[in-house]
């Protein structure tokens, strides 16, 4: 597995690249803005892109699908059903946060309808990428349609905004859930194993040992219903 990060637009997302180094396919995952270095770097390697992969619907994650898909126009794009309505709504998404209209050229957020999407992730399912085989677990709490995407092979778990070095995602925007986001990581990322690293969407890599062991909000030193560390 050959694994390439990119950090993309002003929310500091990690987009990666993911390839099977034996035959050349690749996802991307999560692209949070136009980039022309992603574009170039595929070209560059001879890869085959496969699909876009999206692990949820927010605008930092797929800000960037409609300018790779352009270029790369065979490429599925994936997400899970329950993110629609958000990848949908991208062009109105900085609006529902509360962006000022006037700074979004600006801040590199304006954005054009989406591309259609291929297909719909199904939480279970195997998702194959050369020889990379990877488990697809939906799991909701960050938003409503989130899923992480697992290559036990390699013990890489990639995770979007589910669960970050030392925190997990926020739970304050529309369809985010915090205890629901709580079991989804107790029952789908920690039980895979303390040496599986850990690839977020922001921040540096780290592993489910660690997390389990010193995250806040895992080994009970956080208390959620009064909102303060103990």
């Amino acid at each position: 597995m050959i694994i390439t990060k990119f950090v993309l637009s002003i929310f500091q997302q990690n987009s990666r690249l993911v390839a099977c180094e034996s035959t050349g396919r690749a996802i991307a995952i999560d692209p949070g803005a136009d980039s022309a270095e992603v574009v170039e770097f595929i070209r560059e390697s001879g890869w085959e892109l496969q699909a876009i992969a999206l692990t949820h619907g927010h605008l930092d994650h797929v800000g960037g699908t409609k300018f790779l898909k352009d270029k790369f126009p065979d490429a599925e794009v994936i997400l899970h059903k329950d993110d629609e309505d958000l990848y949908y709504g991208l062009p109105l998404q900085p609006s529902m946060m509360g962006l000022p209209q006037v700074q979004l050229a600006a801040l590199g957020l304006e954005y054009a309808e989406p591309p259609r999407l291929t297909r719909n992730w199904e939480h279970g399912e195997k998702y194959e990428v050369g020889k990379l085989v990877f488990d697809v677990y939906h799991c909701p709490g960050h938003t409503r349609g989130h899923v992480v995407l697992v290559e036990k092979n390699e013990k890489k778990v990639f995770v979007g905004d589910c669960l970050f070095a030392g925190s997990i995602g926020r739970t304050d925007l529309p369809g985010g859930d915090h205890d629901q986001l709580i079991d989804s990581i107790n029952s789908n990322i920690l039980p895979l194993g303390d040496d599986f690293v850990v690839y977020s969407g922001h921040g540096p890599e780290t592993t489910v040992g660690e997390e389990r062991t010193t995250n806040p909000f895992l080994n009970g030193s956080y208390m959620a219903s009064r909102g303060r560390y103990v």
